[in-house]
């Protein structure tokens, strides 16, 4: 890549760097990451969703020729890579997310390839569908053994477009290791739910929840008293909606904490938003697409928010994002103990998380995260080998 990287080509940097980072787990392998991102010319998007899928296919095929050779390790390592680098090969959709087949096709071979991998690991996993509302909710189950012994249990919940498979990456296999059996799913506007039933979000995320709560209490081994809710990205809302709302839970980590997701995704700039808030659309829409021409991560946000928010129009999306709000005495009915962390990296929700952290009433532990801090795993499980012994 060259030394002048466009706004496009930040974005791409950040979304593979980010993917780099579950190195850790079994993700992705640097070496494979830089020769692929090199192979990748700058402001290209088609390039970036060839290349990454073309690495990913190879990786695949090498965790089959593993598998062939009765290598298991080396066949679900293979395969857990291959369903991330699909993934990133997808990040970068075509215009229209919903009637894009090629990205359907990427999202399906991610999600196959995690299947496949997660059925070699030590841990009990199932693939689970979970009633709500008249379809069912995707989602997987990973318990940490066979002996039956009820432990507690780290739920995962995404923001908006993404897919509960990166959830065993961010948290999930740090969990296993540590004895806590992890659940993950899509709710609507999310992963499969959204792709393949075109369910949409919704912002009272205690009619999502509950059900999962519901479903996995039914688990003789989840301990049921020793629940912890853990929401990545717009997630850090939904999970502490559901608490503000009664929910169950012994503790909830907001990573990252919010009070409001309300024209942050892509930040909007204040002329823009006046025009939305009064309600002069068409003149809205174009500055908005002057945006995303002129920014990736804008460009991506809109058209893959609008798709996830059930949108006509990208007005339409930024507007409904003002129903993802919590106000402060939302957050004073939260009941449970809160781990709330700031990313300093991201200065669109800038100074969010402090509110949050202040006005609650439970206990409450506010972490910043900066930039060069990689110890999220440590933050969060001292945080809960705190919080459930106390409880």
């Amino acid at each position: 890549m060259t030394e002048q990287s466009t706004p496009r080509d930040q974005a791409a940097t950040l979304e593979a760097l980010r993917a780099a980072g579950f190195v850790g787990d079994g993700g992705a392998d640097l070496g494979e990451m830089l020769a692929t991102a090199a192979d990748i010319p700058d402001g290209d998007d088609l390039a970036w969703r060839t290349t990454w899928s073309m690495t990913a296919q190879r990786t695949a095929r090498h965790g089959q020729a593993s598998l062939d050779l009765g290598d298991v390790v080396s066949a679900r390592e293979a395969f857990l890579r291959a369903s991330n680098y699909f993934r990133l090969a997808e990040f970068f959709c075509g215009v229209d997310p919903s009637d894009d087949l090629d990205a359907m096709s990427l999202a399906r071979c991610s999600r196959g390839y995690f299947e496949r991998a997660a059925g070699m690991t030590d841990a009990r996993f199932t693939a689970v569908r979970i009633p709500y509302e008249g379809v069912t909710m995707p989602g997987y189950l990973f318990l940490v053994d066979d002996s039956g012994k009820p432990r507690p249990t780290v739920f995962y919940t995404n923001g908006f477009g993404a897919s509960c498979e990166e959830g065993y990456l961010v948290v999930g296999a740090a969990a296993l290791r540590r004895g806590y059996n992890f659940l993950a799913y899509d709710g609507p506007g999310q992963g499969a739910m959204l792709r393949e039933q075109k369910v949409t979000m919704r912002p009272d995320w205690e009619n999502v929840l509950g059900p999962v709560v519901d479903f996995a209490s039914g688990v003789p081994e989840v301990d049921a008293d020793a629940i912890v809710h853990f929401g990545h990205g717009l997630g850090g809302y939904l999970v502490a909606r559901y608490a503000a709302h009664g929910g169950r839970a012994a503790a909830i980590v907001c990573n990252d904490g919010m009070t409001t997701f309300y024209a942050s995704s892509p930040p909007i700039p204040e002329q823009i938003l006046s025009l939305v808030e009064d309600e002069r659309d068409d003149e809205a829409v174009a500055l908005l697409d002057v945006l995303a021409k002129e920014s990736a991560r804008a460009r991506r946000d809109l058209r893959t928010g609008t798709w996830a928010f059930g949108g006509a129009t990208s007005v339409d999306y930024v507007r409904t994002s003002a129903e993802y709000t919590l106000t402060t005495d939302d957050i004073r009915h939260i009941t449970s103990p809160t781990l709330v962390l700031e990313n300093t990296g991201d200065a669109s929700r800038a100074g969010q998380a402090a509110s949050f952290a202040r006005a609650m009433t439970a206990p409450v532990t506010y972490v910043v995260m900066r930039d060069a801090d990689d110890a999220l795993h440590q933050k969060v499980f001292d945080f809960l080998a705190t919080t459930l012994r106390a409880g």
